[in-house]
Formats: C-alpha cells, sequence, structure tokens
C-alpha cells in the first residue's frame, strides 16, 4: 500500500488538497487500490508555533517510509521571509534529489485559450525541468549593498550529470509515450559556456534515440513559437530558469494555474506533488478557489505510483466537468471549491456505472 504525506500547507492549500483526498478517496473506492493518506502539520502555523520549519529527522522519514508527498501549497504574509517555504519546498527538491519537475500542459476545452483557432489537441505537451541545478541553487552574493557601487552575483551551476539525467529523462518519456520530438530550450547564443554544455549533452542523448526529431531552441524563440503553433511541440526539456518562466506560459495557454499540476520526481525515491498556483491568501474563506489543480496533481501522483487506470479517470472526470462548466469561477464557473471537489466525484461514480 502507498504512504503519501499530506501537507496541505498555507492560504488555500489546505482547501484544495482537502478537495484532492476526496477525490483520491473516491476514485479508489471499491477498486481494491488502497492508500495510507497521512496528514502533515508542516506549513506556517507550525512554523510560528514550533519555531521549526522542517528537521532533518523528518526529511528522513520522508524519504525512508513515504513513497509520495502531496502538497497543497506553502507561502504565508505572516512570515515575511518564507523562509518555512524554502526549507519546505526548496529543501525537499534538493535534499531528495528531485531533479525532474514535471509539467504538463493540456488543454481540456478551446475555450479556456487566449489562443485563436486552437483545438485541445492543439495544446498538449509536457516540459521537463530540471530541478536541482541553475541559477536556483543560491550560489552568489552582493558587495558594497546598500551603495551606488553594489554589485550583485548570480551563479548559473550545470554539471554533467544533472544535464544530462534530464535531458535523457525527457527522451525516455518521449520512447514510452511514443512521442515523436523533443526539444531543449537554452540561451547558448548569450550564454555559450552553460549553452554549450547542453548542447553538447543533447545532441549526444539524442543520438541514442534515432526514431525520435531533436531540436535545440533558444529560449525566446521558443517562448515565441508556442505560442504561434504550440502543436509543434509535445516534450521539453530546459534548465531550472527557463523551465520556471515557460511552464507557466504553457499554463496560460492551457487555462491557466487553476488548472496547472506539477511534480517533482527523482525515479524510484519519494517524489513530491504540487499544484502550481501558489498559497493565494487573497483567496482564503471565500470558497472560491479552484481545486481541479491540485486533484490533477493527485492524478499525476497516482500515475506516478503505477495507478495508470486511476489516473485517467480522475483526468477524464475533470475534462468532463470543464466542458459542461461545473468549475468554479476562475473557469466561468459558479461552484465554490467543495462543490467543484463533489463534481469530480459524481463524475467518478459515473464511470463506475
Amino acid at each position: 500500500m502507498p504512504r503519501i504525506a499530506v501537507i496541505a500547507g498555507d492560504g488555500i492549500g489546505p482547501d484544495v488538497t482537502r478537495e484532492a483526498v476526496k477525490v483520491l478517496r473516491c476514485v479508489t473506492r471499491g477498486s481494491g487500490t488502497e492508500l495510507d493518506l497521512v496528514e502533515w502539520p508542516h506549513g506556517a502555523d507550525h512554523y510560528l508555533a514550533t519555531g521549526t520549519t522542517i528537521t532533518d529527522a523528518e526529511v528522513t522519514e520522508l524519504s525512508d517510509q513515504y513513497d509520495a508527498i502531496l502538497l497543497g501549497a506553502l507561502g504565508d504574509p505572516r512570515v515575511i521571509r518564507n523562509e518555512h517555504a524554502r526549507d519546505i519546498l526548496l529543501g525537499l527538491r534538493f535534499r531528495l534529489d528531485l531533479f525532474i519537475n514535471l509539467r504538463p500542459v493540456r488543454l481540456l476545452d478551446p475555450r479556456l485559450t487566449p489562443l485563436k483557432d486552437k483545438a485541445e489537441s492543439d495544446v498538449d505537451f509536457i516540459i521537463f525541468r530540471e530541478n536541482t541545478e541553475g541559477v536556483y541553487v543560491g550560489m552568489g552574493g552582493t558587495f558594497k549593498q546598500g551603495t551606488p557601487d553594489e554589485v550583485a552575483v548570480q551563479e548559473d551551476v550545470n554539471t554533467r550529470k544533472g544535464v544530462e539525467r534530464i535531458i535523457r529523462a525527457a527522451f525516455e518519456h518521449a520512447r514510452v509515450a511514443g512521442l515523436e520530438r523533443v526539444a531543449m530550450a537554452d540561451k547558448a547564443n548569450a550564454m555559450e559556456h552553460a549553452g554549450g554544455l547542453w548542447r553538447r549533452v543533447f545532441r549526444e542523448v539524442a543520438a541514442e534515440f534515432p526514431e525520435i526529431e531533436s531540436e535545440a531552441l533558444y529560449v525566446d524563440m521558443l517562448a515565441m513559437d508556442l505560442i504561434r503553433r504550440p502543436e509543434r511541440y509535445r516534450v521539453i526539456v530546459t534548465g531550472n530558469l527557463f523551465g520556471d518562466i515557460l511552464s507557466d506560459l504553457g499554463s496560460q495557454l492551457a487555462g491557466g494555474l487553476g488548472l496547472a499540476p506539477s511534480a517533482n520526481i527523482h525515479p524510484g525515491r519519494t517524489s513530491l506533488f504540487e499544484p502550481v498556483h501558489g498559497s493565494a491568501p487573497d483567496l482564503v474563506g471565500t470558497g472560491q478557489a479552484n481545486p481541479l489543480a491540485a486533484i490533477l496533481t493527485s492524478a499525476l501522483m497516482l500515475r506516478h505510483l503505477g495507478y495508470a487506470g486511476e489516473a485517467e479517470r480522475i483526468e477524464a472526470a475533470v475534462r468532463s466537468a470543464v466542458q459542461a462548466g461545473a468549475t468554479t469561477p476562475d473557469l466561468g464557473g459558479s461552484l465554490s471549491t467543495a462543490e467543484a471537489g463533489d463534481e469530480i466525484c459524481r463524475y467518478l461514480e459515473q464511470m463506475k456505472n
């Protein structure tokens, strides 16, 4: 039985996570699939009460005794520097070596995309973002801070090992999924050292997958082309910073952050799954938070754990709800957060009959 740590977190995190857990229970009820869902208290409230973000022992426990982590959201205005979010989310990414940040982009209804004359099949790609290197490692510093002569240096760290394993993961996914093309984004014309490494490794790994078309593009070109002809792309692989930007762009092509799931994965190890939208403090207590990203994230988690059938049923139920307009106000519906979760469960029950 898979053991899953549920960290609801801050802001709307508890609201959307509650619905994701509800849907997990709905899809597994009577199916023979069992999940051990264990609630963890970690978030701003826990930090403010105890002064502790997450301990070394707790990270070890997650690594050794859990198969996955389902995270709602982190970020609270009461914690000015958001140190709890940094230690928990970024800390788990780095300390568990979750080098794949997986961001599926899938249009569920043509009316949700800002692009003209695009069908559902035109916006359907996945981004493999390197998750443990790049400019997000925090290497750098400032000199003469607060003076007119201040200098700030931020290092972009790329290792052969890190670049090769994320590129290989993208090609392996394309092969297993039967996808015909992998595109890599960099800025090799301006960042020749990092870009040169990415391009060399991309060519070498691509040669091992001759049935898959490969293309290396400058990230600004790729961003423009995603707007112009997203149907050309199925798998995109890139570094930490560019992946962060491209995946948020992609989420808007598919209807917004309220429909954007993500995963932080190291194959064979405890991996972390979270919706992309953040804690949205302005929506706390309104009942308007969209739970579909959290619900789609739970489906992504099930697929990773080997329950593809249950994942597909959740995804089909979400698609049906979106196309029927049975959603929260941000997608044009009139349902509350809990009602939207109930609607997904209703669709799941219909599938059983």
